[in-house]
This record gives structure tokens, sequence and C-alpha cells, in this order.
């Protein structure tokens, strides 16, 4: 069996986006069965410096449309970023993922030596696709995913590894 840029990416993305969208549905159960209002998460953070919630789902969700899109050969769709609830998070992951079956193995062919250039704030970046993937967009995706786990675990929702990781 032969990998393809196509199956290590969207499939992938598509997975752990249904998880976290669960996840998202969880805290949302909890809160309302806790009488929290749901604000107190989904403007949760770890730490002081460090995102909220909401925004580490639009980090998460921009970074698997992201990288579908520009492995795909197209430009990504733009998200604004202004969900606050867990509906409106919950309609943006809903929103990644239709765009995820749009993108046709076909067109991933050759990526992993497609360079991949990424506008930052003070610099561009490129890359080769497979680079791209592999040390950019997973640590990225899994650490503003992870990061969703870990705030609403530590704000109480009952949520374990099994949630994040769903059936594999």
């Amino acid at each position: 069996m032969s990998l393809s840029m196509y199956s290590l990416s969207v499939p992938v993305f598509t997975a752990k986006l249904t998880n976290l969208a669960a996840i998202l549905k969880k805290a949302a159960q909890h809160a309302e069965a806790h009488k929290i209002d749901p604000e107190v998460l989904t403007q949760a953070r770890l730490y002081p410096d460090m995102f909220p919630l909401t925004r580490q789902v639009q980090i998460a969700t921009d970074q698997a449309k992201g990288c579908g899109a520009r492995l795909a050969g197209l430009e990504p769709p733009k998200f604004e970023d202004v969900e606050r609830t867990f509906p409106e998070l919950d309609a943006r992951i809903e929103r990644t993922l239709s765009f995820l079956k749009t993108l046709k193995s076909a067109s991933f062919e050759g990526s992993e030596d497609r360079t991949i250039r990424l506008e930052m704030r003070d610099r561009t970046r490129e890359f080769k696709g497979l680079v791209y993937l592999v040390d950019y967009v997973y640590p990225n995706f899994y650490f503003h995913a992870t990061t969703v786990y870990a705030i609403l675990r530590h704000n109480g929702v009952e949520i374990g590894k099994g949630d994040f990781l769903g059936s594999i």
C-alpha cells in the first residue's frame, strides 16, 4: 500500500475535526447541565497569554483547510474569525469539513514536491509539500486541537483520551 498526500491529509483532518466537534458538543452539554455560562468555556485559556478556546478552534480549522487547499493547488477559503459560541464553532468545523469533502485526491498528485509559500506577518516561508504537511501543519493542527481538549478538561468537561482520538 502506498501513501498519498491526500490520504495523509484530508482523511486525517476530517477524522480529528469530527472528534473535535464531538468534544465541543460535550462541552456545551456540560455547560448546560452545570448551569455554566457557555462563554466561560469558549473564552477559557490555559494561561493568560494563550489564545482562548474559540481562537484555538479557528486556528485548527485554518490549518486543515489551508493545508488541504494548498496541497491541492488551490487558494484556501477565508473564514472570518467571529465565532464566540459553541454552535458557531460547530458551524465553522462543518464548513471546514464541507470544504475538505470537495477536494479530490488527483489534485494532490505530486504535491509532496510542490512549493508551498506562506505569507506570515513578518516574512514569507517556503516549504516543499511533504515538509509543509509533516513539519509545519501537523504540529500546528495538533497543538491547537490538543489545547482545546486541555482547556475543556481543565474546566471539568468529562472527556478523555478516547474522545480526542476517536475510533481508530
